[in-house]
C-alpha cells in the first residue's frame, strides 16, 4: 500500500458526490490541473460518511471555482490516522499544508519522510 492517495481524480459535482456511500475515511480535494488544495475526512460523527463531506465542500465553496474542482477519496475505518498520515506526506513533499488546509488544523502532525 502506498502512503499517497492514488486513487483516480472524479469532477466535484452532484452526479459524482450522490455516487458516494455513507462510509468513514478520507478524501482530497484538487483544482483543475490535480494539485491538492485541501485534505479532509468523514469521521464517526460525520453525517452520511464520505457522502455528506463531499456534498458539505460542493455545496459550501464558491460555485465557480466547484466546477473546476477534483475529488478522490479512501474508505478507511482509521480515518484520523490515514488523514494525518496523508497530512505528514504533503508536508513532506511540499514543505507546507495544502492550501485550505492551513488555517487551524485541528491536529497536531508528526514528521514523516516517505521514500
Amino acid at each position: 500500500m502506498s502512503l499517497r492517495l492514488t486513487k483516480p481524480w472524479r469532477t466535484l459535482d452532484d452526479d459524482q458526490v450522490s455516487r458516494l456511500t455513507g462510509q468513514l475515511g478520507v478524501y482530497q480535494l484538487a483544482d483543475a490541473d490535480e494539485q491538492v488544495v485541501f485534505m479532509g475526512m468523514a469521521g464517526a460523527r460525520t453525517l452520511f460518511g464520505l457522502r455528506g463531506e463531499l456534498r458539505r465542500e460542493l455545496d459550501g465553496r464558491d460555485p465557480g471555482r466547484t466546477g473546476h474542482l477534483r475529488f478522490r477519496v479512501e474508505v478507511t475505518m482509521s480515518y484520523l490516522t490515514r488523514y494525518q498520515e496523508l497530512l505528514m506526506v504533503y508536508v513532506a513533499d511540499h514543505g507546507e499544508l495544502p492550501p485550505d488546509n492551513r488555517d487551524g488544523l485541528p491536529v497536531t502532525l508528526g514528521r514523516l519522510h516517505p521514500a
